[in-house]
């Protein structure tokens, strides 16, 4: 067994990896940039060492670097986590030439299933079921129409190279193609550097499965059932649970057969998803992922097994420590993925320090994360802040523990995803286990969050017309007067009066009377028309961060403040969205532009985002060129209005 293991990953996978090492008697040593120097995993591993500067290329992404770590400190491994370079085919073979142990499968195996036209090609020989669609790359437009013709419309384009969605197009109809095709590879040489797509039978309404699998390495594997990842926005996993509501033991025990035997007969060390799309009692593979997955908890959960701890025993040579026979499910796990992004902004990824951070506890629960109050969330890095998990005897008592847990997570000073979770899990279709890779853009295009209801506005208009020791006083005395409060989206005039021990509080028609019931800590407890609620609060000079029952908003007094008189843009000086890097500028001074052209692209939290226009006109300057790294409201151009 390794004395030492270097873990190549940041947040909370590498946490993850700190706490099996730490139960195997493992020693455990962080890697780290200068942005993650105080970083949780930092803190919790035996040993750590900075790699480089913020940007991941600089640290996370540098090869060198990692190296070079590992002789520093005399690690005999390397655990990738998941994300940067554990699917680098060419970083596995480093790490073997310098005599070290990559935890996790060999490089002829990711380098195989990193292409996902050789994946398919592999499988389908394996036994594997496929989509059906093109026997490789697709090299020219009438290729394309000929096999679209053959397999039938919709279907959809694909990058051979890359994921997360970019150089992916869909096409309806013969129509549609062309744009399709060209703007496929378009993106896929963009982002990739290569421009190779293949095309698939598109399926309207599927679900995405995936299997869990485990080698030795040694001609034996084992499959851990099936995960259900249906629900996704932008092809990015939103939710994960496990088993699948749709999938029967028997359909379990084939595909999971299938697969196991699949990755034995190619010699697959540790750890392994296979991914398919499921419609009509029908599997169809899409692409393998070599390493472990961000929703392994939920697998953990119903087999009671660590799968990092298995990922270690077999890199290190030992036996896996359970059969097929030994492995049984217990139950139903389901598993959300909270992100620092702002739903009003169209979900745009989010920066800045967390000002209050308490996750769920108790029973059922597990939520994995690498944060603490006054950690700042960078640019640099994914925007996943953390997993909140719930474990139950059944789905319904899962996804009723996984509703409390969201409820009572807290996360203040940034935006977040939390109130669109929390919306997921209560809609009927999903409570019934009918939700499909349809069901969030049916349901959920265009949502832009909860509004503030009358208890929570008449909340809001108490707590900020009067003064907070500690965020949290209710004491009198009060004072009488206009309020004028604002959130994301609207601006609100409430009239506050003393009544008795509390207020009357007048927004349009509602007036209500609130009257303080308590506090402790963050938590105050307010009488609204007789009916006492609690609220998480936190002041922050004009501002209050007010969650209740899962539904997160943002208050601002602007009583004193000026009016807005102006709409964002119209003015045509177009500014960064956020931190990030400039990863592409498309016009110059000069240029005519239309409103809703793409100007610039900005890259953040592993993400590109096209920044628009706001007017028609002519760019009269611009502040910035491609490769800067720009801060958020950074004037990036400007735009003067055309001549007459």
């Amino acid at each position: 067994m390794f004395r030492k293991i270097l873990i190549a990953n940041r947040g909370e996978i590498a946490l993850r990896v700190v706490r099996a090492c730490r139960e195997m008697g493992i020693a455990s040593v962080a890697v780290h940039s200068t942005a993650d120097s105080d970083a949780m995993h930092v803190r919790m591993a035996d040993e750590a060492i900075c790699i480089g500067p913020a940007p991941s290329v600089d640290s996370y992404l540098s090869v060198p670097a990692i190296i070079s770590a590992c002789e520093i400190s005399g690690a005999e491994a390397i655990h990738p986590g998941y994300g940067f370079l554990s699917e680098n085919a060419n970083f596995v073979q480093i790490v073997e030439d310098h005599g070290l142990t990559f935890i996790g499968p060999r490089a002829e195996h990711i380098r195989i299933m990193g292409d996902k036209i050789t994946a398919k090609e592999t499988m389908r020989k394996l036994g594997v079921p496929c989509v059906p669609g093109s026997d490789g790359g697709v090299p020219d437009l009438e290729s394309a129409r000929r096999v679209a013709g053959e397999i039938g419309y919709p279907v959809i384009i694909k990058a051979t190279a890359g994921g997360g969605g970019r150089g992916m197009k869909l096409a309806r109809d013969a129509e549609g193609l062309e744009t399709a095709f060209r703007t496929a590879r378009a993106e896929a040489k963009a982002a990739f550097g290569n421009d190779e797509v293949y095309i698939e039978k598109y399926l309207g309404r599927p679900r995405h499965i995936e299997i869990q699998v485990f080698g030795d390495g040694k001609g034996h594997a084992v499959h851990l059932g099936e995960r259900d990842c249906s629900l996704q926005r932008r092809h990015q996993k939103v939710l994960e649970e496990a088993p699948g509501p749709s999938i029967t033991p028997e359909q379990r025990a084939e595909i999971g057969a299938v697969c196991a035997e699949a990755v034995a007969r190619i010699g697959y060390a540790g750890a392994g998803t296979i991914e398919f799309l499921y419609e009509d009692g029908e599997f169809y593979f899409i692409e393998m992922n070599t390493r472990l997955q961000v929703e392994h908890p939920v697998t953990e959960a119903i087999f009671g097994v660590d799968l990092v701890r298995e990922q270690i025993r077999v890199a290190a040579g030992q036996p896996l420590s359970f059969g097929q026979d030994d492995l049984r499910i217990n139950g139903h796990a389901i598993e959300v993925r909270l992100y620092a992004e702002d739903p009003v902004k169209g979900f745009l990824p989010q920066t800045g320090e967390v000002l209050l951070w308490q996750p769920a506890q108790g029973e059922g629960v597990r939520v994995d994360h690498g944060l603490k109050a006054t950690d700042a969330v960078s640019p640099f890095y994914d925007p996943m802040v953390a997993k909140v998990m719930a474990w139950g005897r059944d789905r319904d008592e899962a996804r009723q523990r996984l509703v409390r847990a969201v409820e009572d997570t807290t996360l203040f000073g940034i935006a977040s995803n939390k109130t669109f979770l929390s919306e997921i899990l209560a809609h009927p279709e999903f409570a019934a286990g009918q939700a499909t890779t349809a069901f969030i853009p049916l349901h959920f295009d265009g949502w832009a969050g909860r509004r503030a209801d009358e208890a929570t506005l008449a909340a809001a208009a108490f707590l900020l017309g009067h003064p907070l020791e500690g965020g949290v006083k209710l004491s009198p005395p009060w004072r009488s007067g206009v309020v004028h409060i604002a959130d994301a989206t609207s601006r609100h005039q409430a009239l506050v009066t003393v009544h008795g021990d509390g207020v009357r509080v007048a927004i349009g028609d509602i007036v209500v009377q609130v009257d303080p019931a308590g506090r402790s800590g963050h938590t105050v407890r307010l009488r609204i028309d007789g009916l006492t609620l609690s609220f998480r609060c936190l002041r922050e000079g004009n501002v209050l961060h007010l969650d209740h029952r899962g539904a997160v908003h943002r208050f601002e007094d602007v009583t004193y403040a000026a009016a807005e008189t102006s709409v964002a843009g119209s003015d045509g000086v177009v500014r960064a969205p956020m931190n990030g890097l400039l990863r592409a500028l498309d016009v110059t001074a000069g240029m005519s532009v239309s409103s809703g052209q793409a100007v610039a692209v900005l890259e953040a939290m592993k993400m590109e985002h096209r920044i628009l226009a706001p007017i028609d006109g002519i760019v009269s300057s611009v502040s910035v060129s491609a490769g800067m790294q720009v801060a958020a409201r950074d004037v990036l151009l400007r735009i003067g209005e055309a001549p007459a």
